[in-house]
């Protein structure tokens, strides 16, 4: 890793594990997670992590076969700080450069509208810092307002996981709303690649991937934001 620039980047992970009444688990995207702390910290940027509940939440898309993953997992600024993490309530929302809301279907029920999340977030970004978003990521940007009592999104261009990508799955009728709509009605100009394509917007200080895809790209455009 290179010499740390002092840059600290908090990812935000959701601790919902079970897709509405299904009984089928969700939690946050291992890839999701991995693939940008990679990124950032081949960058020389510090990570840090909350989880909604705190401590290590419910997690999707680990490959025990991938080795990238194991490392992660058992690295001590990796899996290691996930299972310590603190709640959002007991961090300093004014500490971070960048926030990043991971993805994992389980977002869609825990980061919409948290008090907590929306602070960290708008703090972040009134302070000049960086906002990302992936998948299902975006959920915590859907009714986040600015001090001024803007929405975030108005007039930004998003993507997140879109209805296509629900519907295909046979989601749209268990998720508790549209992401994409939602967005949308909070006058985002939202944009999506063909399902499962990678698809990652840069507007201003803030980016959005639309899928697992995308990991890699929106950890590469972060880096670049905070490089700049």
């Amino acid at each position: 890793m290179k010499h740390t620039t002092g840059r600290t980047a908090l990812f935000v992970l959701t601790s919902h594990g079970e897709l509405g009444t299904t009984g089928r688990p969700t939690g946050f995207h291992l890839g999701e997670t991995f693939e940008p702390w990679e990124i950032l910290r081949e960058a020389g940027h510090r990570v840090e992590f909350v989880s909604v509940a705190g401590g290590m939440p419910p997690m999707i898309g680990h490959d025990p076969a991938d080795a990238d993953h194991a490392a992660f997992l058992s690295h001590p600024e990796g899996g290691t700080l996930i299972k310590a993490a603190p709640r959002p309530e007991e961090v300093d929302p004014g500490r971070y450069d960048a926030v990043y809301f991971v993805g994992g279907h389980g977002t869609m029920w825990d980061f919409r509208g948290h008090p907590a999340l929306a602070e960290i977030a708008r703090t972040t970004h009134e302070r000049g810092g960086v906002l990302a978003a992936l998948c299902h990521g975006p959920a915590a940007l859907v009714d986040l307002r600015l001090s001024d009592g803007r929405h975030l999104v108005d007039g930004h261009r998003v993507t997140s996981f879109s209805d296509e990508g629900e519907a295909a799955r046979g989601l749209d009728t268990v998720v508790p709303f549209s992401l994409q709509s939602a967005l949308e009605e909070r006058g985002a100009v939202y944009s999506c690649a063909p399902d499962r394509e990678a698809h990652v917007v840069v507007s201003g200080r803030l980016v959005t991937g639309q899928n697992p895809a995308s990991a890699r790209g929106l950890g590469e455009a972060v880096a670049a934001l905070l490089a700049a």
